[in-house]
């Protein structure tokens, strides 16, 4: 995979913390970082393709067994 190098700039206390997390993990903060916007990319595809799905269902319902078409009027239904 090809890499870019990037410049981040971080508050200094959220850095300090970052190269703490790192350490425990044994890796880098630059791994760190490459796996936390891998994941974020991956959810915003998820979530792409589940908005696609649940539009194109939206545009084509499912036939609940009526064939489209009412065969009760409200009245019948609110009878009481």
């Amino acid at each position: 995979m090809d890499t870019q190098n990037v410049t981040v700039s971080l508050p200094k206390d959220v850095l300090r913390r970052v190269k703490v997390i790192a350490a425990q993990r044994q890796t880098s903060i630059s791994s760190l970082l490459a796996r936390a916007l891998e994941d974020l990319v991956a959810q915003e595809s998820r979530y792409a393709r589940a908005r696609r799905h649940h539009l194109a269902w939206l545009s084509a319902p499912a036939d609940l067994g009526t064939g489209g078409t009412i065969q009760v009027s409200r009245d019948e239904l609110h009878e009481r």
